[in-house]
């Protein structure tokens, strides 16, 4: 059995190549349908054709490693959203409230320090009076 599991593993970066290789040609080959029968068939005919090619391209994908392993993680960044608690209204009103605050404050204490800043330099250079 254990030679069997390692046949299977030395085999699969093969297979998942192959896979990937089949499932990007889906997806071009939907892609060329949507543009090359422009003429023949209106938009929604030509949607849905890329839409077909997008799901079979999705479809052979999920057969490599990369495929699920990439469909645990979104699986997992749903379960983890889940689990935010999102702001109040309140309190996204009272955090935006206190950010423009700050940004009025702090753009007032620049333009105060570039007043000064200039005053200072024309009255060196003597270009002011």
């Amino acid at each position: 059995m254990d030679t069997q599991t390692t046949e299977q593993q030395a085999a699969s970066p093969q297979r998942d190549t192959a896979l990937l290789s089949v499932a990007v040609a889906a997806l071009l080959g939907g892609m060329f349908a949507f543009y090359y029968f422009e003429t023949q068939y209106n938009a929604l005919i030509r949607v849905l054709m890329l839409l077909g090619g997008l799901l079979v391209a999705l479809g052979v994908a999920y057969q490599t490693a990369a495929g699920r392993s990439l469909w645990g993680y979104v699986v997992g960044s749903r379960i983890e959203l889940r689990k935010v608690v999102w702001p109040t209204r309140q309190e996204s009103v009272q955090a935006t409230l206190m950010i423009a605050v700050v940004v009025l404050i702090m753009a007032l204490l620049l333009w105060g320090l570039d007043s000064l800043l200039l005053w200072g330099v024309e009255t060196l250079t003597g270009r002011g009076a």
